[in-house]
């Protein structure tokens, strides 16, 4: 699968990508990984900051429209996602069942 593909959408990689991809190809790796991420990401200015983010979104709704296929590999596609934007950005922008069911409006 092509993870930084996803991560990056129509723009390039940013460097932090490299990390997250190796998350992904390495579940068992995660937790030694974040702080790395964490660190990582905290060098990033705003745009790049926003870029990283929808890199995650785009990773939680690739796996949402593909779940079906490998449901091992989109659940660990979207698990990294969304604790890397929880840690990174305090919630998740896609708000859900993560959430408790309800979405917020306006």
């Amino acid at each position: 699968m092509e993870y930084s593909r996803i991560l990056a959408g129509q723009e390039d990689p940013l460097p932090v990508f490299a990390k997250i991809v190796e998350a992904l190809e390495n579940f068992e790796e995660f937790p030694f990984l974040l702080e790395s991420v964490y660190r990582e990401a905290s060098e990033l200015d705003d745009e790049d900051l926003d870029r990283l983010r929808f890199g995650l979104v785009r990773l939680q709704v690739y796996a949402d429209i593909h779940r079906y296929e490998d449901m091992e590999a989109t659940q660990h596609m979207k698990y990294v996602a969304s604790v890397l934007e929880r840690i990174l950005f305090g919630r998740l922008l896609l708000e859900g069942e993560e959430a408790g069911g309800r979405q917020q409006c306006c």
